[in-house]
């Protein structure tokens, strides 16, 4: 079970076989790392379960090999073209994840990585690696005897835009990314707008995302010249495939992330979800849509305010330090970003999932007021 969507395993991925779950895409919502906040955004779930496997059954098109076998309808796997009505739950292959162990500086192992539970099929939501002490390093040597279906411990980040605050101007200025890691030649300005996007690599298994140079993403990933640079090309296709399909709603396409695994066969595939108003940072003639929205509502609340605090100081445990608790979304607020959801499933699909719903322009403006 994760914050916004649960995983039901059907057949849990064996090493030499793919298994077969399924996602329960939810209507909760969640910001700032918090988990499930106070109630539901009603249709959230369906929506972003359909947007999803649009963008799928658009990348399997175009040679993109995909986890998604299907969306449940009636008990069954169906395409789209084949759905009588949105729903909220999508049929998925499942790789195994291996988890990197955990060695103290003093060179002792912590944690074993390559024991495998049910629990360790993929879903994002789930999948972290044991947490340690901060002077813990992470072992990834066991991926160098794995031959297929796991988990690539990588998440791959496109940017075709860099807004003011990016965490890309922190770590170039503290010597952590170098400009040659993205492709540039001079530090960007804040609200550059790419041509050619530029590509940020973090790892999956960690505590924490952490981002790295792709030299190292390469080394902990043990993948060949080839299968290196087939992942790149897929995210540049997929990073194309959604701003081509989303600028038919009026959206922008200004980054997104994407996750990759082998399947039996150590083919490559797509895996978690694509395209959708979580996954993605849309905006609408400037404006940010979705969770911004929500990141907007809460900022500056007493809650937000205990919660970096919290976040500055607490480490691992911050979130017991918090003791306020986020209040609900207004019932109009709430009902807008349900539309918003809604008509993003409907303008980037172009079919009418979801009826009696406003256009997303006349919805952004609403929520300004």
């Amino acid at each position: 079970m994760g914050s916004v969507k649960d995983l039901q395993i059907l057949e849990p991925a064996q090493p030499d076989k793919l298994g077969r779950g399924r996602f329960h895409f939810s209507d909760r919502y969640s910001v700032f790392d918090w988990g499930e906040m106070p109630g539901h955004i009603e249709g959230k779930g369906a929506a972003l379960c359909i947007t999803s496997a649009y963008f799928f059954e658009k990348l399997e098109l175009l040679g993109v090999k995909t986890h998604c076998i299907g969306i449940i309808e009636n008990g069954m796997a169906k395409k789209l073209a084949d759905l009588s009505a949105p729903q909220n739950s999508m049929e998925i292959k499942l790789v195994r994840v291996i988890r990197p162990s955990i060695v103290s500086l003093r060179g002792a192992q912590r944690s074993g990585a390559t024991k495998q539970s049910p629990e360790d099929n993929y879903v994002q939501e789930i999948a972290t690696a044991p947490l340690g002490p901060r002077n813990d390093i992470y072992d990834y040597s066991p991926f160098k005897s794995e031959r297929a279906n796991f988990l690539i411990p990588l998440e791959v980040i496109y940017r075709n835009s860099l807004p003011e605050g990016s965490s890309v101007f922190k770590r170039l200025k503290d010597g952590s990314l170098k400009l040659s890691d993205i492709g540039l030649a001079a530090i960007p300005m804040p609200g550059a707008i790419f041509d050619k996007p530029i590509l940020d690599v973090s790892t999956k298994l960690e505590a924490s995302d952490r981002y790295m140079g792709w030299d190292e993403a390469k080394n902990i990933s043990v993948l060949s010249d080839g299968e290196f640079e087939a992942l790149k090309k897929s995210v540049l296709a997929i990073n194309s495939l959604i701003s081509n399909e989303s600028k038919k709603a009026g959206l922008v396409n200004e980054d997104g992330k994407v996750e990759f695994g082998f399947d039996d066969a150590r083919k490559m595939i797509l895996l978690d979800t694509v395209g959708t108003l979580d996954e993605c940072r849309f905006t609408y003639g400037g404006m940010p849509v979705s969770k911004e929205i929500l990141r907007m509502h809460y900022r500056g609340t007493p809650w937000h305010a205990e919660l970096e605090e919290a976040k500055k100081n607490g480490g691992m445990g911050w979130k017991k330090l918090v003791k306020k608790q986020p209040s609900k979304l207004p019932p109009e607020l709430k009902n807008l970003v349900s539309q918003l959801y809604k008509a993003s499933c409907n303008e980037i699909t172009g079919r009418e999932w979801f009826r009696g719903v406003k256009g997303i322009g006349e919805i952004l403006r609403e929520i300004t007021k």
